[in-house]
Protein backbone atom coordinates (compact mmCIF):
# COMPACT_ATOMS: atom_id res chain seq x y z
CA UNK A 1 0.00 0.00 0.00
CA UNK A 2 2.31 2.79 -1.49
CA UNK A 3 2.00 6.57 0.71
CA UNK A 4 2.46 9.82 -0.78
CA UNK A 5 2.52 12.12 1.72
CA UNK A 6 3.01 10.35 5.11
CA UNK A 7 6.86 9.30 5.75
CA UNK A 8 7.28 7.14 8.87
CA UNK A 9 10.67 6.82 11.07
CA UNK A 10 10.67 4.07 12.70
CA UNK A 11 12.41 4.58 16.64
CA UNK A 12 12.44 1.51 18.53
CA UNK A 13 12.78 1.10 22.89
CA UNK A 14 14.42 -1.77 24.51
CA UNK A 15 11.44 -3.05 26.06
CA UNK A 16 10.14 -4.62 22.62
CA UNK A 17 7.94 -1.27 21.96
CA UNK A 18 8.43 0.82 18.52
CA UNK A 19 7.33 4.00 17.58
CA UNK A 20 6.54 5.36 13.54
CA UNK A 21 5.74 8.56 13.48
CA UNK A 22 5.21 10.36 10.40
CA UNK A 23 4.66 14.17 9.71
CA UNK A 24 2.96 16.27 6.53
CA UNK A 25 2.68 19.43 5.92
CA UNK A 26 0.72 20.26 2.21
CA UNK A 27 -1.63 23.47 0.97
CA UNK A 28 -4.56 23.00 1.82
CA UNK A 29 -5.89 21.79 -1.42
CA UNK A 30 -4.16 18.39 -0.52
CA UNK A 31 -5.09 17.79 3.29
CA UNK A 32 -7.93 15.55 2.10
CA UNK A 33 -5.40 13.38 0.37
CA UNK A 34 -3.21 13.22 3.72
CA UNK A 35 -6.21 12.18 5.36
CA UNK A 36 -7.00 9.79 3.62
CA UNK A 37 -3.75 8.05 3.99
CA UNK A 38 -4.02 8.70 7.78
CA UNK A 39 -7.09 6.78 7.82
CA UNK A 40 -6.02 4.10 4.78
CA UNK A 41 -3.19 3.21 8.11
CA UNK A 42 -5.83 3.65 10.98
CA UNK A 43 -8.34 1.08 9.21
CA UNK A 44 -5.47 -1.17 8.72
CA UNK A 45 -4.82 -1.18 12.19
CA UNK A 46 -7.81 -1.57 13.51
CA UNK A 47 -8.40 -4.86 10.58
CA UNK A 48 -4.94 -6.40 11.76
CA UNK A 49 -5.39 -5.82 15.63
CA UNK A 50 -8.57 -4.81 16.38
CA UNK A 51 -8.83 -6.28 20.26
CA UNK A 52 -5.22 -4.57 21.12
CA UNK A 53 -5.67 -0.88 21.04
CA UNK A 54 -4.36 1.17 23.53
CA UNK A 55 -0.95 1.78 25.75
CA UNK A 56 2.12 -0.51 25.50
CA UNK A 57 2.11 -0.94 29.00
CA UNK A 58 -1.43 -2.47 29.87
CA UNK A 59 -0.27 -5.11 26.87
CA UNK A 60 -1.50 -3.94 24.01
CA UNK A 61 -0.20 -4.46 20.95
CA UNK A 62 -0.80 -0.82 19.20
CA UNK A 63 -1.74 2.84 20.08
CA UNK A 64 -1.46 6.09 18.07
CA UNK A 65 -1.61 9.81 18.54
CA UNK A 66 -2.82 12.17 15.90
CA UNK A 67 -2.18 16.05 15.89
CA UNK A 68 -3.66 18.36 13.09
CA UNK A 69 -3.20 22.16 12.65
CA UNK A 70 -3.44 24.55 10.52
CA UNK A 71 -0.52 26.94 9.77
CA UNK A 72 -0.18 30.20 8.62
CA UNK A 73 -0.57 30.51 4.60
CA UNK A 74 -3.11 28.12 3.90
CA UNK A 75 -0.28 25.00 4.97
CA UNK A 76 -1.96 22.10 7.12
CA UNK A 77 0.22 19.79 9.49
CA UNK A 78 -0.70 16.48 10.19
CA UNK A 79 1.57 14.46 12.51
CA UNK A 80 0.72 10.57 13.23
CA UNK A 81 2.29 8.51 15.85
CA UNK A 82 1.70 4.85 16.10
CA UNK A 83 3.43 2.68 18.92
CA UNK A 84 3.69 -0.89 18.93
CA UNK A 85 4.89 -3.92 19.57
CA UNK A 86 7.91 -5.53 17.26
CA UNK A 87 5.06 -7.85 15.56
CA UNK A 88 2.57 -4.81 14.91
CA UNK A 89 5.21 -2.99 13.49
CA UNK A 90 6.60 -5.97 11.14
CA UNK A 91 3.15 -6.06 9.81
CA UNK A 92 2.59 -2.30 9.60
CA UNK A 93 6.18 -2.07 7.55
CA UNK A 94 5.41 -5.35 5.50
CA UNK A 95 1.91 -3.67 4.33
CA UNK A 96 3.18 -0.07 4.02
CA UNK A 97 6.89 -0.64 3.47
CA UNK A 98 10.33 -0.06 5.01
CA UNK A 99 10.43 3.77 6.89
CA UNK A 100 12.59 6.53 4.93
CA UNK A 101 15.95 7.64 6.14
Amino acid sequence: MPLHYLMFDLGEAGDGVATLEAMASTPRDQHAAVMAEVQQILDWAWRHFPHSHGPADDGNDWDHDLQVAMEDGGWCAVNLSLTGSLHFVAEFLAAFGEPHD
